[in-house]
């Protein structure tokens, strides 16, 4: 599924620049709309989010299996102008999203010892720049990066029970470096924004169960979220 929404958003990019850039209509849309020194929107999204594992050297006899989901996201852009190539980028964006693992330990018997489902709803705050092209007629595409920090309102992170009870717990606050692209297409009324975003966590987000010889974590040397964005802006 993930493939599938990642190939529809570059295939819509695309064909859109393709038009943009053979049509022979050349009016230009909304002419002064990048101007103004600060500018706002809003964003409706998709988002993936998946786990990279790393296990402790004497890890040898089980896996972590982990399926993510389609989740959705919705936020708000602020925009400052710092030149007719590069903004400076502030998007707030709450990010609700369901991930399911499942440890492969041969000792666990049951769906309750072996199955987790990892609910997350993120307060989502990246600061990114944005490095645009030259406007071409109606679009100008884009790179975009930066640094992220995210509050997890699903942590369960000072929630004293652990795995033996069913209980799955992460850290609330997590740290991000994220990277990206888009284009910016200027309608006759607003300017629409897809883009796709990878976002990468830097720390650690594993909460580590009471008991240091727990099956469930005392493997892990290191959990950190792994996620794509597929954003649609509206200025």
């Amino acid at each position: 599924m993930k493939k599938l929404f990642i190939a529809i958003v570059l295939l819509v990019c695309t064909q859109s620049i393709s038009a943009q850039l053979f049509s022979k209509e050349k009016v230009q849309n909304l002419q002064n709309f990048d101007k103004p020194r600060f500018s706002w929107g809003y964003i409706l999204g998709m988002n993936f989010y998946d786990f990279n594992f790393d296990y402790t050297s004497d890890f040898q006899d089980a896996d972590i299996l982990h399926d993510e989901s389609l989740g959705f996201s919705v936020g708000l852009l602020g925009n400052m102008r710092i030149n007719d190539y590069l903004d400076l980028r502030l998007e707030p964006i709450v990010t609700f999203n369901t991930r399911t693992l499942t440890f492969t330990n041969p000792i666990f018997a049951s769906e309750f010892e072996s199955l987790r489902e990892v609910k997350s709803t993120y307060v989502h705050v990246p600061l990114l720049l944005k490095i645009s092209t030259k406007r071409l007629n109606n679009f100008k595409p884009f790179i975009i990066g930066g640094i992220s920090t995210s509050l997890n309102l699903s942590s369960n992170e000072d929630n004293p029970d652990d795995n033996s009870a069913g209980e799955f717990r992460m850290k609330t606050n997590t740290n991000y470096y994220e990277i990206g692209f888009g284009v910016d297409f200027y309608l006759y009324y607003f300017k629409f924004t897809p883009s796709i975003r990878g976002v990468f966590a830097m720390n650690d987000e594993l909460v580590r169960d009471n008991d240091p010889n727990s099956p469930w974590t005392s493997t892990i040397d290191k959990m950190s979220t792994r996620g794509i964005f597929i954003n649609f802006t509206f200025q």
